[in-house]
Formats: structure tokens, sequence, C-alpha cells
């Protein structure tokens, strides 16, 4: 995406979800991600090259490189410099068998991305990023990817559907609200918002890619009341944001919900969905 500040996201909040993060993606796709990895020509010898788009801290590869066999080198590909700096002092730790993996940090505005950006990819990540882009912009990592002919794992893509318990008559006046704001028109750009994930799944079928999903949502209780908090605040914010008569009534429904989340009451859940791709 672009470095528009009003699409950009903060180290702390990316640190406070990326417990949720791991939790949520679907092991069943990393465990073909790594499959792939092992049966790959070279596999052991020559590193794996994983290339993370929109890669933030460096999350992604923190959660999947001890999933894979063998060396890896990761590249991590962000707009935003200052996560970068923040991912290149995390280490993703070492390989399933012990392998080193290493890291390296790029900066891209994924609006330019093309092939030779993603030189030599074993494989192509992305995770909570394909909501945030366009029409356009998704079609052309499908483009990317396709005319690399290495296999995609994307997670991590909210669908719009959200739970709270105990209900409230708010919440789906405040969902409805959101889901509009994701899908809203920022300098020019209309993004995807929920749906993302079933444009870029079936952009790439069309492509002839294998295209297999996986629910993988974020299931928030007592243990997870800070996140609860930090998420339900942006969501109500977003929601008056779309639509600003919301603001009088959402006001004493936020602190309602707040204050269920610091008694352990509150329990949200977030349905996102997964992607495995293998180019044929």
């Amino acid at each position: 995406m672009t470095t528009d500040p009003a699409l950009r996201v903060s180290a702390p909040w990316l640190q406070l979800r990326e417990a949720a993060d791991t939790a949520a993606r679907s092991l069943a796709l990393a465990s073909r991600a790594a499959r792939y990895v092992a049966a790959r020509p070279g596999a052991g010898d020559e590193p794996s090259v994983v290339y993370d788009l929109g890669s933030g801290t460096g999350a992604m590869a923190r959660w999947l490189a001890p999933l894979l066999p063998g060396p890896q080198h990761w590249v991590l590909l962000d707009h935003d410099e200052d996560l970068l700096v923040a991912a290149d002092m995390a280490y993703a730790g070492r390989a399933a068998d012990g392998a080193p993996v290493t890291i390296e940090t790029r900066p891209l505005d994924l609006t330019e991305l093309e092939p030779a950006h993603l030189s030599g990819a074993t494989m192509v990540t992305a995770s909570a990023l394909v909501d945030l882009l366009t029409v356009d912009e998704l079609d052309r990592i499908v483009s990317t990817v396709t005319a690399l002919a290495c296999p995609a794992l994307v997670t991590l893509s909210v669908v719009g559907r959200v739970r709270l318990r105990p209900h409230d008559p708010l919440d789906p006046v405040v969902a409805e609200a959101f889901d509009l704001h994701q899908r809203r028109t920022v300098a020019g750009r209309t993004l995807m918002g929920p749906g993302a994930l079933g444009h870029l799944a079936t952009a790439f079928a069309r492509a002839g890619a294998r295209v297999v999903s996986r629910p993988s949502p974020w299931r928030l209780t007592a243990t997870d009341a800070a996140l609860a908090s930090e998420w339900l605040s942006g969501w109500v914010a977003a929601a008056c944001e779309q639509r600003p008569e919301l603001a009088v009534m959402a006001a004493p429904y936020r602190e309602r919900r707040l204050a269920q989340a610091a008694q352990g009451r509150l329990r949200v859940t977030v349905q996102h969905g997964d992607l495995w791709v293998v180019p044929r």
C-alpha cells in the first residue's frame, strides 16, 4: 500500500495483536507450506527465499519460519521504514529442523510491485494486508505471483463478521458502519475491505492457481482484555468516522463495552480468512 498516513499502523498495535494473530493463523495451511518447501528442488542446500508483503515488524516471519524446514532467507517488504527498523531488530528464530533463518528488510510501496521485486522467490507471504488494498493492487499481486510461479500464503484477512458477547443492540449498527469504513476511498484509492479475500481467491483461480482457504478467527477472551479494548476503541471510532451521526449513541456504547472488557466479561470473535495459493 501507499504511505498515506490514514493507513499507517503503529508498532505498539502490531505488538499488542501478535499473540492473537499467532493463535488465529491456520496451521493446516502452514503445514502445506512446509511440505512445499521440503519438496522443492535443492531443499536443504540452498535457502528458501520468502518475500513477506506488508511485513510490518516481521510477525509473519516469527510465526512461519519456525514451522518451515531448512535454511531460510526472509525479505521483509513494507512502505513504512519505521516498522522495518523494528523488524530488522527482531529475530525470527530458527527453522523447524534447527536450520538458520536470516532476515533482510527493504522499503517498497506495494502499488509498484512487480516480479523484479521478488527475484528468486520460493514463496510469497502476507498477513493482515489485503483488505487495505484496492482491486488493482490485489490484481497486481495475483499477476506478480503467477508470473513467478511460486506459492503464496495470505493470512488474517478480515471478512466482515464480528460477534461480541454479551450481545448489545448497537452491535450490528456499529459493525455495518465499520464495514463501510473498510470499503472507503482514501486519497483516491477505494479499499476492498472484507471483499478482498474473496476477490483474491477468485482472481488466483481464474489465473489457473490451486487455492485452499481456511478460517483464522480472533477469539478474544478475558486474557485478551488489553487487545479487546484497543480493538473495540478503533472499531467504534472507525464506525463513527464513517457515520458521524452515530457518535452520540456510540460514546456510551463504547464505555459499556470497555467496562465489560476490564471486568473480563467481554468475548469478541473477529472472523478472518487465510489462503494457500499454488500457481499451476
